[in-house]
């Protein structure tokens, strides 16, 4: 079944919002992946779960057709894991730098994914414990 327009346009803004949530938090430390990079990261993986799970309903029809929506969640996991390496820097032995904004990344995709999946419990705790995580043990 095919779910609604209104549920579709709910899904890809609290996406939007929880990836902004994240991204504000980056941006205020004036990383280069913030406010918008996390952003579209957020609502770009809740409409590729969209889109996996509710988009092929009419070839579902068809007599012998089978899809499985966790293969378009699976391919966003590892183009996040693509996107998150080349912030990845290696600056000299032993200094990277990166890689708390490629696991960022990654996070919001998942956040993405959850909500366009319409786990917004998931998504929403999420978000919190990543901004528990990038601000509050930003001292440890």
């Amino acid at each position: 079944m095919m779910i609604s327009w209104t549920e579709i346009a709910l899904r890809l803004c609290v996406a939007a919002l929880l990836g902004g949530i994240v991204g504000l938090e980056r941006e205020r430390k004036d990383w280069a992946a913030g406010l918008r990079t996390h952003m579209m990261v957020c609502v770009g993986a809740a409409l590729s779960m969209l889109v996996s799970a509710h988009g092929f309903y009419e070839v579902l029809t068809h007599e012998h057709i089978e899809l499985d929506p966790s293969r378009v969640a699976a391919q966003v996991v590892s183009g996040i894991g693509f996107l998150g390496a080349g912030t990845i820097l290696f600056l000299r032995q032993e200094v990277i730098r990166g890689l708390t904004t490629a696991s960022g990344l990654w996070t919001v995709a998942a956040i993405g994914l959850a909500t366009g999946g319409g786990m917004y419990f998931a998504a929403a705790t999420t978000t919190v414990l990543a901004i528990l995580v990038l601000w509050g043990l930003q001292q440890v």
